[in-house]
């Protein structure tokens, strides 16, 4: 019923993740928002690597802030029976283990998913790695700038003179969105068939899935793709445009509709539509170097903001430059209460509500935990299962559906 308290969509699945780094807890923090329990195994005393990446996060390491709201850390040393033989009776209650070790090293822990789904039927597994189980790369390691180079967008990022990473991990928010919804249409599988299902997300193939557009362009266009900076590579005019005050407006013109509008109601030189070298979108990103000359001469007599207004009015798509700290401070978010708060080891933080909204419910955003902050409440809840005869030798006792 809208505006009722409701339970979370996740709220009686378990996840258990030995995960690290971005890509794996990118998937699982999604899971946490919508109430899953999410059991994060770390190592004892040092953890998730990726909680020293860096200290910018009032003394917490901004990337692991990000991805690990709202799970239960454990500390567990696999290498001992008593701690392995935890992580057993873990994952006789799970519903999903997801993993992004190193290459091979799950295989090693007993933990591939043959093992799994043989012991644990209704189990959901799945494997994070950098290059798949296969082939040549099976073995090299991955992280997420190296998988960018390999798939070939580093090449394409930047301006003329070099390439240039791309300001966020790409790659590893990839393979974490692939691995997110691949668990979630398991999850919806499992409702039907009462079978879970073993799944694997590779960094390379989900970042090679989004090269789609460029592989395209230049297997069939005849000629290798140029850097562009920040300027569109295929559609202009499409990027930044210097004003009168010094300020820089960005617009996009998407289609010969649009196009007529910026020629006779911005630029107000309807001859342009006719023009042999601006005559469709092709011809303008040959020529885009002469059209930027004509829409900066044009945009010399008014400030940024005027520009903004005029495209705006004339339903123009535009846009300002912001820094990360215009971006913090954005009219939109604070108008439509993005903004929550959430507890970590350092204290309250501030960050964004998931960008899925479902109506008359609000995501679970659950604290940031320390470092094997429910190891021992975690203990005793399995160890008072496993004296109340709940099972730990891998046998699944739930009941379908």
């Amino acid at each position: 019923m809208e505006g009722a308290e409701l339970k979370q969509p996740l709220h009686d699945i378990t996840v258990v993740a030995l995960e690290q780094a971005v890509a794996a807890p990118f998937a699982t923090r999604q899971l946490a928002d919508l109430g899953a329990r999410v059991i994060k195994i770390e190592r004892p005393g040092r953890g998730d690597f990726a909680r020293d990446y860096d200290r910018r996060t009032k003394g917490l390491s901004a990337y692991f802030v990000w991805v690990n709201r709202g799970k239960e850390s454990v500390a567990l040393d696999l290498g001992t029976d008593t701690d392995r033989a935890l992580l057993d009776r873990f994952l006789a209650r799970a519903d999903v283990f997801i993993q992004n070790l190193g290459p091979g090293a799950a295989g090693r822990l007993g933990l591939g998913c043959e093992v799994l789904r043989a012991r644990h039927p209704r189990l959901i597994t799945c494997d994070v790695s950098g290059y798949g189980a296969e082939g040549p790369y099976r073995d090299k390691k991955a992280y997420d700038l190296l998988v960018q180079c390999e798939a070939g967008l580093v090449s394409l990022t930047g301006d003329v003179a070099s390439p240039a990473r791309p300001g966020i991990s790409v790659a590893d928010i990839a393979g974490g969105m692939y691995a997110y919804t691949g668990i979630l249409t398991a999850l919806y599988e499992r409702e039907r068939t009462g079978e879970g299902t073993a799944l694997s997300v590779s960094l390379f193939d989900a970042l090679a899935e989004w090269m789609g557009q460029p592989y395209y362009a230049e297997a069939y266009g005849g000629a290798p793709l140029t850097r562009s900076g920040a300027r569109h590579p295929s559609i202009s005019p499409y990027g930044h445009y210097r004003c009168g005050d010094g300020g820089q407006v960005f617009l996009s013109v998407q289609n010969d509709r649009e196009w007529v509008a910026l020629c006779e109601r911005v630029l107000r030189q309807p001859a342009l539509i006719r023009d042999p070298r601006f005559a469709d979108n092709p011809l303008r990103r040959t020529h885009d170097e002469e059209l930027t000359g004509v829409i900066e001469k044009h945009f010399a007599a008014h400030t940024a903001d005027g520009v903004v207004a005029l495209l705006d009015r004339t339903g123009i798509a535009n846009a300002r430059l912001r820094t990360v700290s215009e971006f913090t401070d954005h009219p939109q978010l604070a108008a439509r209460d993005r903004w929550r708060e959430f507890g970590s080891p350092a204290g309250p933080l501030r960050g964004l509500l998931p960008p899925v909204e479902v109506r008359g419910r609000e995501a679970a955003m659950r604290a940031v935990p320390a470092l094997g902050e429910h190891t021992e409440a975690v203990r005793a809840e399995f160890a008072e299962q496993a004296s109340s005869g709940a099972d730990a030798s891998g046998a699944d006792q739930r009941p379908a559906g």
